[in-house]
């Protein structure tokens, strides 16, 4: 029996999704709460289970966000958007290192 397959797929700024369709990806525009709720729904049901998603959607749809971050079935990629970026990605780098071996080992601009 062949192997299911799942999709890599991307949800952001309109201005953005469009470099994403381009190399296969399923893509969708989020501007608010609620599309970027819809949207993930949307992905998950057509069988993606990787999602890039621009920091600013990602802010705008936090609860949704927040949702799906423990859940191994999806994941959640934060990435910069068409304003650039705001630093959820990394923030985000930082606690998952952090969580996996107790401790900060990445460098801040801060220190």
């Amino acid at each position: 029996m062949p192997e299911k397959q799942y999709g890599v797929g991307a949800i952001g700024e309109r201005e953005v999704i469009g470099a994403f369709r381009a190399i296969g990806m399923r893509a969708a525009a989020a501007q608010t709460e609620a599309e970027v709720a819809q949207a993930v729904h949307q992905l998950l049901q057509e069988g993606v289970r990787v999602i890039f998603i621009t920091e600013q959607a990602a802010r705008k749809g936090w609860e949704t966000f927040e949702r799906y971050k423990n859940d191994p079935t999806v994941t959640l990629i934060p990435v910069p958007g068409s304003t650039g970026s705001d630093g959820l990605g990394m923030e985000r780098v930082r606690a998952n290192v952090e969580k996996a071996i107790g401790a900060n080992i990445l460098l801040d601009d801060e220190q």
